[in-house]
């Protein structure tokens, strides 16, 4: 797992160790940590500070999950008065187990074309969900419209919002809803940077748009 996930970013692993703590960790468990480190010239960051008004959002499906929202997912599927089990199939004979196990996606390829394509923002979508993150990486004084129609989230959203009895606005805060990776572009930028993340095996569309009014507002 180590090793894809570095092929998929293009690192290297330089290096590491294996603590021994037997006081610390009971049998059979373990802890994994580890950090990245880069550079880049000041005049190639890209912080939004270029994003305007009328830019345009792309997203970039995520695999399921990711690695937020999993005290909720739990609760709300393998808690309660009729739990589900890790084997049950929910969708075209995907178990739940695996639909949750699914490993989170590494956007370092879509974000190399992204750069092609002069992309003023980029961000990934993690804790907090659209309504937090995206507004990290856009200018004060802006904000965005998301477009919910423009994409269908992975079922596992779904299941997870049904068995739980979860509101849409507690969904779109804990989970990316089936958004990984969002980036911000030129109204005339954005169809040849979809056509070029489509074709690298990506799955993108145009999410929304950069508008006057702050924070993150959301249309079907």
């Amino acid at each position: 797992g180590i090793a894809a996930g570095c092929r998929q970013s293009e690192c290297a692993l330089l290096g590491g160790e294996t603590a021994e703590l037997p006081g610390f960790y009971a049998t059979g468990e373990y802890d994994l940590a580890g950090f990245a480190v880069g550079v880049v010239s000041r005049k190639r960051i890209i912080d939004g500070t270029a994003v305007r008004l009328g830019d345009r959002v792309i997203g970039i499906a995520s695999s399921g999950l990711h690695s937020n929202g999993f005290s909720l997912a739990r609760r709300a599927l393998l808690h309660g008065d009729t739990p589900l089990s890790l084997h049950d199939c929910f969708d075209s004979g995907t178990t739940l187990g695996d639909a949750l196990l699914r490993p989170t996606r590494i956007y370092v390829k879509a974000a190399r074309i992204g750069l092609e394509h002069e992309v003023r923002s980029m961000c990934h979508i993690t804790g907090g969900g659209l309504p937090e993150n995206l507004p990290r990486v856009i200018p004060e004084g802006l904000g965005i419209t998301v477009d919910l129609s423009a994409w269908t989230p992975d079922p596992i959203f779904a299941l997870i919002q049904k068995r739980g009895s979860v509101s849409d606005a507690e969904m779109r805060r804990t989970f990316n809803i089936g958004v990984g990776f969002t980036m911000v572009v030129a109204p005339e930028s954005a169809a040849g940077l979809v056509d070029a993340l489509n074709a690298s095996g990506e799955r993108a569309f145009v999410m929304g748009e950069v508008t006057d009014q702050e924070g993150v507002s959301f249309a079907e």
